[in-house]
Formats: structure tokens, sequence, C-alpha cells
């Protein structure tokens, strides 16, 4: 039923990525829409494939389903705007948008904003690279390479950082392009969190598709035309890309809400903030600790944890429920090598990297299978709304962990 003053409850996820999309949609299709109304802010029109940014980049079209047409029959409200400030105690989110912005108010909020390229404080990023951690970066990037082909000169790529998204990158931009030649610079070993089979695999992948890769070497500063590496090392380079690590943006720390060195919100175990009882963070936003008592990483598959804890509480608070604990597990990572080759590679509890792995096509299409789930499930965010779901007590109260009754069947039963 509704609350005490006769209105909705009111649901306000920020960001509609991978973790927002999919808590939208799962709280839609299973509270009563006559108790609770869901909006989802998002500063762009259309669903963006994160994880396959770096093949936007290399020149490859990507789906990017309308956020419109995403929601179209679930009841969810889409408010496309960024967001400017949160003000927890009056329970508001300030927006800027097409409209001249305003404000939108919550009851409960859920902050899924995730993360964007950091530069580390390093001179010359912010002016002169390229990333591939949002779509108009990496369209931008997809300019600059379609630029240098076109001049035909065999232009310059250098990728700045041997993580995940760097080694995608180098291997789709050296395989979609052949024509440019490609550099990877490692501050250590190559990919040392890897098995040392996997870490061949990749030299191998690396020499076949003709990257130079440079280790041990720290980047000092990027110009328009070169990179200078800390022991003087000058590498000219047409298009300067920047993987070397991620930040989360500072509207939660500026609103008081308590977050890491790092600007991550700190969550308990139902990702609910330690500071603020009504606001939960989600994904690569989220400061938690994994079932192995480390923090998780930020990657698609937290997203997809963080996000399944937080829904469950969220439902349980507010319809008097008991809590359910889900998994919040780090298993591995998949590495795609271009189109056709790729590692999964499997870690411990520990979070260390298994002796075994599986590369090549097999690896790829595990890959390529994981991504379009990923799609499908946010296209299809509420799975078919259920006939009946479940209503909210008289009083629901994102801080109040005692409630009266769950109403409903079904779905309800079973959640």
């Amino acid at each position: 039923m509704s609350d005490r003053n006769g209105t909705k409850h009111r649901i306000v996820v920020l960001g509609a990525g991978y973790a927002g999309a999919y808590v939208a949609g799962t709280l839609a299709r299973r509270l009563a829409p006559s108790d609770a109304e869901i909006t989802v802010v998002n500063a762009e029109p259309d669903f963006v494939q994160r994880l396959r940014l770096h093949q936007l980049a290399a020149g490859q079209e990507i789906e990017a389903p309308r956020l419109a047409d995403v929601f179209t029959g679930t009841g969810i409200r889409l408010r496309l705007a960024q967001v400017t400030d949160i003000e927890p105690e009056r329970r508001v989110v300030a927006v800027a948008g097409t409209d001249g912005g305003g404000e939108v108010g919550y009851d409960t909020l859920v902050y899924a904003l995730g993360s964007h390229g950091d530069d580390r404080g390093v001179p010359g990023v912010a002016e002169h690279a390229f990333d591939v951690a949002g779509r108009p970066s990496a369209l931008r990037l997809r300019d600059r390479l379609d630029d240098l082909e076109a001049r035909g000169e065999g232009g310059k790529v250098v990728v700045v950082g041997d993580g995940l998204t760097g080694i995608e990158t180098a291997a789709e931009v050296a395989e979609s392009r052949p024509g440019l030649s490609v550099t990877l610079i490692a501050r250590g070993a190559l990919a040392t969190p890897l098995s040392a089979g996997a870490r061949d695999h990749l030299r191998q992948a690396c020499d076949r598709f003709g990257i130079t890769v440079l280790e041990h070497a720290g980047v000092e500063s990027v110009e328009a035309k070169r990179v200078l590496c800390a022991d003087g090392t000058a590498l000219p380079s047409d298009a300067t890309v920047w993987t070397a690590g991620f930040a989360v943006a500072p509207i939660a720390a500026d609103a008081g809400l308590e977050v890491t060195d790092g600007g991550r919100i700190v969550v308990d175990r139902t990702m609910r903030s330690v500071s603020h009882p009504n606001v939960y963070a989600v994904g690569d936003s989220a400061h938690t600790l994994g079932d192995n008592g480390l923090p998780l990483p930020m990657s698609c598959a937290s997203a997809g944890y963080t996000g399944r804890q937080a829904t469950a509480a969220i439902v349980a608070r507010l319809t008097g429920g008991k809590i359910k604990q889900t998994g919040l597990e780090y298993v591995g990572n998949h590495i795609s090598l271009g189109r056709r080759d790729g590692i999964l590679q499997m870690v411990g509890h520990d979070a260390q990297a298994k002796p075994k792995y599986l590369g090549g096509r097999k690896a790829a299409r595990i890959k390529a299978g994981i991504l379009s789930m990923s799609l499908w499930t946010t296209s299809h965010p509420t799975f078919g709304l259920p006939t009946r779901r479940q209503r909210l007590t008289d009083t629901p109260e994102s801080g109040n962990e005692t409630a009266t009754r769950p109403v409903g069947s079904g779905e309800a039963a079973r959640g």
C-alpha cells in the first residue's frame, strides 16, 4: 500500500549501465506499482555496452538500445539528465539537462553512476590522450583512427596500461586496423595477474598481431605527438589511448556520504551506505568486500553481484521480508583478443590466478556469449512483469530493519 502520506515510495536509480538497469528492472518486476515509483536518471539516451567500447573504438558497430525503448511497458520513468549534486538531508538529486535541469526527489536512492578513466595526475593525459571508458570518448578515438587510416601513412597507436581494458584495446585495434602500428605499455611485467600459461598465450597473440610490448615503463607525460617515459624514452604517437585505471566522480563525496580515499561509497553487506541508510550503491561506485574478504574489483561481474544484493535488500526492507544474502564473488576474468581469440582466467579464493586457463577460440566464444547475454538481460529489464507483485508495508522505510507483512504470491513467494 502507499506510505503514510498517501504517496508512492520514490525509488531513484542514478545511472543506467549494467548495474543500474538491472536494479531498476528487477525492482519494477518485484514491487507493486501502486506502492512504488521507480525513476532512472541517465545522461545518455542509449544503453552503453561498456564491455564492447574497445570494439567501437576499433571501428566496429556496437548495438546501443534506446533506453526509452528498453523501459517501455515496465512502469519505469526515464529522466535524461546529468547528475550534478545530491542533498541527502533533503533527499533530492540535482540534475542538469536539455530542459534546464531541476531536482528529483527520492525516498530510496540507488547510486550506480559507475566510473570513468583516471589520468592519475599524469601531465597531458586530459589534453592529448583518448580512452574507452565512455561512448563519446570511444567515438572520438574511432574518428582519430579513421583519420590515420585515411592518410595511408601507417599511424602509430600507443596504449598505456596492460590491465584488461588495455590488452583488449590493443588487440582489437591491431586486428581491425592492420595498417596501424600498436604499442602496449606495461608498468611492470606484462599482465602479471594472469597465470604463466595465460601470459605466454597473450605474448603469442601480441606477436601475431604485431603489437610491440614495452614492459617496466612508467609514463611521465603525454604530448600531442609522443609519450614520454620515466627512463627518458620518447615514443612517437599519433593516438595515445589511456587505460591505466578508473576513478569515480566526486558526487558522493561532495554529498557527505562516507567514501573511500578514491571516492567509492562504503556500503555494508546489503549494499547500503554505512552513513546514509536510504542510499544504496552498486557497481563500480560501491566499495564492498566480497565473499573472500577482499574488495570486489570494478567489473561487469561485480555490477551484477552488487545489483542483485541491493535489490534483494531493498525489496525485503520495503515489504517486510527477510533480507537474503546473495553471493559476492570474484571468480575470474574474460579477456578478448580480437574477434577469434581470448583468455578465460579463473582465480582462487585469494583472488590469485589459478594455474590453468582457457585460451583460443573457445574462450572468445564464451566471452561473446557473456556479452550477448548481458545485452539481452539489459534490453529486457523486467523479464516480463508478473501478474502479482509485492506490496509495501504501511510505513516503508529503507532504514528500517523490521516490517509487518509481505503481500503477494508467485514471484513474491519465490523472492
